[in-house]
């Protein structure tokens, strides 16, 4: 899943809304007079989070210092970076989980823009409390409210998040995470692109992955038949739960053989987010007609030379063939249609209709990934195609925080 540099305001044209928001209380006494909790972070240079903890003067996070697609050689972790003050319209977030995607390397290797130059923050998406907010902020906003963001420089124990930005949240839990980019970009695509119906095959590559779990399950609501590749026997246990009708094992199974053996004729639409010769298969199982949507390419995305080579000579010849498409879907060109796509995953998810998978890492080998310093791993773990579901980092409150 392609995630570019100007993602830094995905959510900038989008005003608050919740539509689990409370209403606000009456107030008989003048507005200047109502009692309400807020925090005015705006010019202040030593504050208190609502309960009387200590917001640190410094705290940790991780920033690009030289370009690289090797994660670990283009980002440091930085101990004693300044805590930032908010705005006038600003929130300042407690991060409590962010979320680990695939383009966090593309952006480290300064793909996006060549005009971007270290030092830069880094990570899209996080999950926490506001601890502190400026004036204006406080219309819609109150200290202690849960929220989420996609915004640049996730990866820190705080952030300051433009209060147009920010989801309210009904509480703090990793599973709001999986949705705010993962989710949104199956559901935007596959309902603009995929015209799917009853009965059409589907076909989604890495279908365990945090953004294919999704496609998934909506491709099932929509009463297609769903096909999902994954790398092991456990990871297709878990596509048979969220109710993938049929799973290929790409490490045991020629898949391009399994596809044509099961699917003569083809499948109506393919959710491809590998690259390389697993969408030259993609093309190829493509039905009459068929539609080939492509969400990233991650098997290109830490080759120091580039995207493997895919058959493109041949490709007007193998669409003119099946009158065929494929289709790019890059989320920031959708953002009119954000809203309404999130708020209908936040209560699908809250009804209980949506499974939500968060991989800490327990299984991995050093154990769950707990604290900015385990990013390297998590981030590492992604690209050995080890998680099954979205992968989230916890941070830790320090330890006199009360939140």
């Amino acid at each position: 899943m392609s995630f570019g540099v100007r993602s830094v305001a995905l959510l900038s044209s989008l005003s608050p809304w919740c539509w689990w928001r409370r209403p606000r209380l009456s107030c008989a006494r003048p507005a200047w007079s109502c009692s309400r909790h807020i925090l005015d972070m705006s010019y202040s240079r030593h504050f208190l989070d609502f309960q009387g903890s200590s917001i640190p003067s410094s705290m940790k996070k991780l920033v690009v210092t030289k370009l690289s697609q090797n994660f670990r050689e283009a980002v440091a972790l930085e101990q004693d970076s300044p805590v930032p003050l908010p705005g006038d319209g600003d929130l300042l977030v407690r991060n409590r989980f962010v979320g680990i995607n695939a383009s966090d390397i593309n952006y480290s290797a300064g793909r996006y823009d060549a005009s971007v130059k270290p030092p830069f923050d880094i990570g899209f998406e996080g999950v926490g409390d506001v601890v502190a907010l400026g004036l204006s902020a406080s219309a819609d906003y109150t200290v202690g409210q849960a929220v989420a963001y996609v915004k640049a420089g996730s990866f820190a124990e705080y952030t300051v998040v433009p209060a147009k930005q920010a989801v309210p949240l009904p509480s703090v839990k990793p599973e709001f995470l999986t949705l705010m980019v993962s989710g949104a970009t199956a559901y935007i695509s596959l309902k603009e692109l995929g015209e799917l119906s009853e009965g059409k095959k589907v076909l989604v590559t890495a279908a365990a992955g945090g953004t294919g779990q999704f496609a998934v399950q909506l491709a099932k609501k929509a009463k297609c038949h769903v096909i999902g590749t994954c790398s092991s026997n456990e990871k297709g246990g878990f596509l048979k739960t969220i109710g993938c009708d049929h799973t290929i094992n790409y490490k045991t199974e020629n898949v391009e053989a399994v596809l044509r053996k099961d699917y003569p004729e083809g499948v109506d639409v393919v959710y491809e987010s590998v690259g390389g010769k697993m969408f030259d298969l993609a093309l190829n199982c493509l039905a009459t007609k068929g539609r080939l949507i492509v969400i990233g390419f991650i098997a290109g995305y830490q080759n120091p030379t580039g995207l493997p080579p895919t058959k493109a000579e041949l490709l007007p010849a193998k669409l003119l063939k099946k009158s065929a498409s494929i289709r790019g879907f890059f989320l920031n060109h959708y953002l009119s249609e954000y809203k309404k796509a999130l708020k209908h995953l936040l209560e699908m998810h809250e009804r209980g209709d949506l499974v939500c998978e968060v991989d800490f890492g327990d299984m991995s080998p050093e154990g769950k990934f707990i604290g900015l310093e385990s990013v390297f791993r998590a981030v590492d773990y992604m690209y050995m195609g080890k998680n099954i579901g979205k992968i989230v980092v916890e941070l830790p409150h320090s330890v006199n925080s009360k939140l």
